[in-house]
């Protein structure tokens, strides 16, 4: 699944190539991409056509578009989700699921969505909130309950650092959870800790105030470094607006990496079962502790 570079790399594309464009036409063709839009495909036509995008924002996995009127178009990569902007002539491929054309004749987006997990609705943006604290940012309804994230000015280290102390669960687990920390995965979690030097089992109300910090560190250089390289491909289901895959997979010290040296100590990484996925680490660098449940 996407995260945040490989958001922030989308994010950017449209932001360059479609805010401050208008649509001209809008088509669903496949339901499933505006499911969760309450007014349906219809509804959701008549609501995107003459509409400009104004603006490109993210927070964590999720981006939108702003719109007038105080609403937005909210998209969810899912696990194969794609905006590709480009040359409106080109043939359909089959796994285009919405697309939009603009006033001024260039190229089209069309979301693309090979395993129909992502999805896109026309939401609303709560101004009222920002009305009465100045300081709070603006993001769809439907995502409210979603913490800042790491790259984000909202990010606040000490109120994460204090609601983790107040977790029991392991760490790997805490940076999953987008209420508490967004746009983490489970790539840019195995990276960061194996940075930090941190065992993904670690309880999370048993870290020292150092490791914390050191953590948080390791988070941000890991989704820094992935960013300026546009993100993580292992295969065509990840790419930017311009169809090109990122590079970060370069570069895995941990996720992927069962059986080959670490970087720093040549013992062999480990992988194990993990939430149905996997966790990898070194067990040199990253001692598991004594009470986890492997």
């Amino acid at each position: 699944m996407p995260e945040l570079p490989e958001v922030e790399t989308v994010r950017a594309g449209l932001e360059r190539h479609v805010v401050g464009r208008t649509v001209a036409t809008a088509a669903v063709l496949n339901p499933r991409a505006v499911r969760r839009d309450p007014t349906g495909p219809g509804g959701f036509v008549a609501a995107m056509v003459g509409r400009p995008f104004t603006s490109a924002q993210r927070r964590g996995k999720y981006l939108w578009l702003d719109l007038d009127d105080d609403e937005a178009l909210l998209a969810h990569l899912g696990m194969s989700g794609q905006l590709i902007v480009g040359d409106s002539g080109r043939p359909l491929s089959p796994h285009v699921r919405a697309r939009f054309t603009f006033t001024d004749g260039g190229p089209d987006l069309r979301f693309t969505d090979q395993r129909t997990f992502g999805h896109l609705m026309v939401v609303t943006i709560d101004r009222a909130a920002a009305s009465e604290d100045p300081g709070t940012r603006l993001v769809p309804e439907p995502i409210t309950h979603i913490a800042p994230d790491p790259l984000e000015a909202a990010f606040n280290a000490k109120v994460f650092a204090a609601r983790l102390a107040r977790r029991h669960t392991g760490i790997k687990r805490a940076l999953l959870d987008q209420s508490l920390i967004s746009g983490i995965g489970n790539i840019y979690a195995d990276e960061a800790l194996w940075r930090a030097r941190l065992h993904w089992a670690r309880p999370t109300d048993k870290l020292r105030p150092a490791e914390v910090s050191r953590l948080l560190d390791a988070v941000g250089d890991v989704l820094t470094e992935a960013l300026k390289v546009g993100g993580t491909s292992f295969d065509a289901l990840y790419v930017n607006v311009n169809g090109e895959s990122g590079y970060f997979d370069r570069s895995l010290n941990a996720y992927g990496q069962e059986g080959e040296p670490c970087g720093r100590c040549a013992t062999p990484i480990r992988r194990d079962a993990f939430m149905n996925r996997s966790a990898y680490s070194c067990p040199r660098c990253q001692p598991r502790p004594r009470a986890a449940s492997l």
